[in-house]
Formats: C-alpha cells, structure tokens, sequence
C-alpha cells in the first residue's frame, strides 16, 4: 500500500462515517489517460472527497504556504499535490500541471480558486481554461453538492468529458476556456440539487 492508497482510505472512511456520500457518474472519467477534472469549491473537504472514491490518483495544486509547513512538507508531495503561488503567473506550476496531464495521469482543479462563502459558483480563473487548451486531457467537470453537515447528503457529480477539439481549433483564449468548464459545473449542479 502507497501513503496515497492509505489516505485515500483514511478519507473515505472518516467521510462515509459522517456524510451520505453519492457519488454520481464516475464512468464519465476515462481510465486510460489524462484527465483534467474541474470542480466547484465548498468546503475544505472537498479534495479529499474528489480523491477518496476514485480508483486513479488524482494531483492537486496546493497552496506553497502548506509546504512550509514541517509535518505537511514531506507529506503533501507524497499525496500527488504541488505547491502554486497564488497571485501571480506560477510557471512551475504549470509545467508541472501540464506534464502530469502529458503522463496520462488526473489533475484536480478548482477553477474558483477559493471556496465559495455562500455555496454559490463563482467566477473561474483562466488557469483551468490554460490546461485545458494546452493538453490533449479530457476535461470533465465535476459539481460538489452539499452543504457537509453531519449525516447529510453530499454529492459528487462527474459530467460528460467537455468536446474541447473544436474549441482548441478556434484557438478561444483561456478566460473562455474556463468559462465553458464553469459553464458545465453549473448546468451539473443545477440538474443535480434539484433530484
């Protein structure tokens, strides 16, 4: 067992203890290469929900402040996530981003880049639309609905990989890119908080 399978079992069974967890088209990820999942941000737990009840390893961007920290440090590499600065054109990051993409693996992103104080889905930022168009990934959107309140029902809901080729071949700037994803995320949340 890896530190990632261990924790992702840690998770899941600290989730399912307290949450009805649903989990809602998870066949709309393909096995068989990369995958840029894009998600609606609520709450702190939502990156170990996206993680735990997946078969694949999913890598996040971490905020660079949680590898200063000395417990974090050493872990957070071996749990798939990177460090970002936030604020600024974090060229690393995105090397990095994109190479795991190239390697056929999955990146979780929150295209918000901030969890949403009232639940609502904001405005996304164009770094989700850059990966999006620089790599052949499928793009699959994902919406978090919750709130997590103690033995309450939280779902997650995988949509249909995004058709990006077209989109690709019109050669959309980033900003729109993102907006397409959100676009999706919304259209899941909406069909879904209503069911």
């Amino acid at each position: 067992m890896t530190i990632y399978t261990i924790g992702q079992f840690v998770c899941r069974t600290f989730l399912s203890a307290f949450y009805h967890v649903e989990v809602i088209g998870k066949e709309n990820l393909p096995k068989d290469k990369g995958v840029l999942l894009c998600c609606n941000h609520i709450s702190n737990y939502d990156p170990p929900l996206l993680g735990a009840y997946l078969d694949r390893q999913v890598h996040f961007m971490a905020k660079q402040e949680l590898f200063e920290k000395p417990i974090l440090k050493g872990l957070l590499p071996r749990l798939g996530a990177f460090p970002v600065r936030r604020g600024m054109g974090d060229k690393q990051a995105l090397r990095t981003g994109i190479q795991y993409l190239k390697d056929g693996e999955i990146l979780g992103l929150f295209p918000e880049g901030t969890r949403s104080k009232d639940g609502k889905i904001g405005k996304g930022l164009a770094g989700a639309g850059f990966f999006a168009l620089r790599t052949d990934a499928a793009v699959v959107p994902c919406a978090i609905i919750g709130p997590f309140r103690r033995f309450k029902t939280v779902k997650m809901v995988y949509g249909k990989p995004i058709d990006f080729q077209a989109l690709r071949e019109q050669k959309i700037s980033a900003d729109e890119a993102t907006e397409v994803i959100m676009s999706e995320i919304r259209k899941l949340y909406e069909a879904h908080q209503r069911a």
